[in-house]
């Protein structure tokens, strides 16, 4: 039963190791939420 608790223990300090790392440090690109957005007429649409 204390190995159960140590490793339960062990991946709540990870993810919230990570959390903080994404959150402060590093942020991945599938994260950030900056989607590019064309400007009108760059494109070709015609809408000029």
């Amino acid at each position: 039963m204390e190995l159960l608790q140590e490793i339960l223990v062990f991946i709540t300090f990870a993810i919230a190791l990570g959390y903080l790392i994404t959150k402060f440090v590093w942020k991945p690109a599938f994260l950030s939420g900056n989607k590019k957005s064309k400007a009108c007429g760059e494109d070709g649409c015609g809408c000029h």
